[in-house]
């Protein structure tokens, strides 16, 4: 299983958004794309994948590769399940999640939360310019990858992320768009390291 958790610092929390201005929307279309980026292939979707939306560290909008349905590679239709779950949100209750379809999932948690949550997936990997080249590394087993979005994580972020990490990871020389990142780092598992292209 691999994981992602996609921080969203300005993503709104309830559902009075429009699907006509999503970068308007607390850039859910970059959250957006970072779940597309991370499930779907060019003919099929990853059902080993789940992927995380922290919005605004006070819900988590979850994707569940091996039973979402109607995910489609647009902004849109991704940023409507969004939509459709926070809808829901008076009916989450702490970690208790509500699921407004199938593979998909709100629960009433931020950060911490959703990094406690998956503490006993595998290993927490922050995807960091700071961190150790993948290169220099072998891909972990079961990964948790977390990045941010377009801002840079606060300080009280990094002190979270400092307690649940297990590495800091770069991907490489230039700083990338979160969805170009979780591409990457699915090429670095996918090749074992950037080493094996077959099939």
């Amino acid at each position: 299983m691999r994981q992602f958790i996609v921080v969203g610092h300005d993503a709104p929390t309830t559902a009075e958004f429009s699907l006509d201005d999503l970068p308007g929307a607390g850039r859910l279309d970059l959250l957006t794309r970072c779940v597309t980026s991370s499930l779907l292939l060019s003919h099929g979707i990853r059902e080993d994948v789940r992927t995380h939306l922290v919005l605004s560290d006070a819900f988590t909008v979850s994707f569940d590769g091996s039973a979402v349905q109607r995910l489609n590679p647009d902004e849109r239709s991704t940023a409507a399940l969004v939509r459709n779950a926070l809808d829901q949100r008076e009916e989450a209750v702490g970690r208790m999640a509500v699921e407004p379809s199938p593979g998909v999932s709100l629960t009433r948690v931020g950060l911490d939360g959703t990094l406690d949550a998956v503490a006993d997936d595998g290993p927490v990997c922050l995807l960091h310019e700071d961190g150790t080249s993948a290169a220099e590394l072998d891909p972990p087993a079961d990964p948790v990858f977390v990045l941010s979005d377009h801002r840079d994580f606060g300080e009280a972020e990094l002190s979270v992320l400092d307690e649940h990490a297990d590495r800091r990871v770069t991907l490489g020389p230039e700083r990338l768009h979160a969805d170009q990142a979780i591409t990457v780092a699915h090429n670095w598992l996918d090749t074992e390291g950037f080493s094996d292209y077959s099939q």
